[in-house]
């Protein structure tokens, strides 16, 4: 523990509209709560730069693991966010350019001194499906394009592809296309915006049906379980949103692997949490804006993955 309690800060959605059961925002809350942490809770709204000063409107915030009653909030305050020792970035996507803006207010609040997790210019720069492309080594083939006769040269070619939007999340608009399907040309045009938007497609891989593995680095470095969430029978979704279930499960040598080449670029970059998805042998996003998985793993396996955070960011 740090010899004076920290000073947190953390940007997120309403935290009255969270699911406590499933939240990993809020299982970072709970971990500040018991090393005595001074909560201060901001929504985007709550930030503006004065002058090139990074400003919020605090709340001071408490929390306890309680399913109906999880939160209360304490008196207000105008603080420089300089002053906090960190602060979390978990607001949820979409990653627009209220977002992006957001992250310009956390450059300032950096540059007088605070911690934020995640880096503001990692935020911006590392798209959760586009950063796939600095790893090739550890992903299926890839086509990123606005192009919809390259698409449909990539699904003559493989027989079989995932396409997704680039902006999407929780599953949304993913499809999976296989050659003489009628309706690959609309998915294409939609995706695409009839080529005014770049859109993904990927080599399908079969293994999605024993699940879309999420995997915790910290630091760079692994929690030494996966999430993985195996879909529903009607659906190829690995999303919990989209009715996957979720089981925990040790790394295998290949997860490590994939850890190994994407962990040190992620710490380097300023990257203290992140959640990269796996499926099979291939790694398939890498989020850093706000991943989820905490309080499943930590429920299944009795580990805690927020104090590992905490302990990341008390030596930082």
């Amino acid at each position: 523990m740090a010899a004076n309690p920290l000073k947190i800060g953390i940007v997120m959605d309403p935290i009255g509209s969270i699911v406590p059961k499933k939240d990993s925002s809020f299982a970072m809350l709970l971990e500040a709560e018991r090393r005595g942490a001074d909560i201060h809770y901001f929504e985007q709204a709550d930030l503006r730069l004065l002058s090139g000063t990074a400003i919020g409107h605090s709340t001071r915030l408490s929390v306890r693991d309680d399913y109906d009653d999880w939160y209360q909030f304490g008196e207000q305050q105008e603080i420089e966010l300089g002053e906090l020792d960190a602060v979390l970035m978990r607001k949820d996507p979409p990653f627009d350019m209220e977002y992006v803006y957001t992250t310009y207010i956390l450059d300032r609040a950096q540059q007088a001194g605070a911690l934020i997790v995640n880096d503001p210019q990692a935020l911006r720069d590392m798209n959760e499906k586009a950063y796939t492309a600095w790893f090739p080594e550890c992903t299926p083939e890839t086509l990123i394009t606005r192009s919809m006769s390259e698409m449909k040269d990539f699904l003559r070619q493989h027989g079989q592809i995932v396409v997704k939007p680039l902006d999407g999340m929780g599953g949304r608009s993913i499809f999976v296309v296989r050659q003489g399907d009628n309706n690959a040309n609309v998915i294409f045009e939609t995706l695409t915006g009839y080529g005014r938007r770049f859109a993904m497609a990927q080599v399908f891989i079969d293994e999605i049906s024993l699940g879309d593995k999420r995997i915790l680095l910290i630091d760079g470095e692994p929690v030494p379980h996966a999430l993985a969430r195996v879909p529903s029978g009607d659906d190829y979704r690995g999303n919990i949103v989209a009715g996957a279930v979720a089981t925990g499960q040790d790394l295998s040598d290949r997860d490590r692997w994939i850890c190994e080449q994407v962990g040190p670029v992620l710490r380097d970059s300023g990257v203290l949490f992140a959640g990269i998805d796996v499926i099979g042998d291939y790694l398939t996003e890498v989020n850093v804006t706000s991943p989820t998985g905490i309080r499943e793993l930590d429920r299944q396996f009795d580990i805690n993955i927020a104090g590992i955070l905490f302990d990341a960011i008390e030596k930082r």
